[in-house]
């Protein structure tokens, strides 16, 4: 498997209609983002299905894999590399089942040390805290603070995600309490320069 460790860009959804947003993937990937996820909560299969195969084409060249967010079948039904779960989605265990065991399995843990215990148990491949920061992506979401991923990194064997309001300035003090990879949206796929914005985030992480 890759070694978990950097950037970790999310896409941002179906919005308004600009660059494609295989295009703006493939300039994250070649700013340093080291993992992406395809998260699009809106009903409209079909689009989701073409985005998503473009998006493997262009993970697939750089050599990066490609996460699906929530969707367990419709990663299986593209060959993705992985899925993300959340508190309503399949448990970590269900979802090697129908994935293989070679697929990465992530899961959202919000500020909640048990529930990572648990997604390490059931065979989670990294687990995921935040938000840290104040996001406009995840405006409801319970506040996290840094003491929380210092706990996880004492008591847990995964790589540990980090997410919420990250920026390149507040980034090293989660980095300094155990995060492994930076989960990012806004910071990367709302900035004017995305493979520049990418390339921020990745230089915090030493070759």
């Amino acid at each position: 498997m890759t070694a978990l460790r950097g950037l970790y860009a999310i896409t941002p959804g179906h919005g308004p209609q600009g660059m494609p947003l295989a295009n703006r993937v493939r300039l994250a990937v070649a700013g340093g983002a080291r993992m992406v996820q395809y998260r699009d909560k809106t009903s409209d299969a079909d689009r989701r299905r073409r985005e998503i195969r473009e998006l493997l084409e262009v993970c697939r060249a750089g050599g990066v894999p490609l996460i699906v967010n929530d969707d367990v079948e419709l990663a299986l039904e593209i060959g993705a590399d992985g899925v993300h779960l959340g508190r309503d989605d399949p448990d970590p265990a269900a979802a090697r089942r129908r994935l293989g065991p070679e697929a990465i399995i992530g899961v959202s843990c919000y500020g909640q040390l048990e529930r990572a215990r648990e997604a390490q148990a059931a065979g989670a491949d990294y687990v995921a805290f935040g938000r840290f920061f104040p996001s406009a992506t995840k405006r409801q979401a319970t506040p996290a603070d840094p003491g929380l991923l210092r706990r996880a990194r004492r008591e847990l064997g995964l790589p540990l995600v980090a997410i919420g309001g990250i920026t390149p300035e507040n980034a090293p003090a989660l980095l300094a309490a155990g995060a492994d990879l930076l989960a990012v949206i806004h910071g990367v796929f709302g900035q004017d320069d995305v493979r520049a914005a990418a390339a921020a985030y990745a230089r915090l992480f030493p070759a």
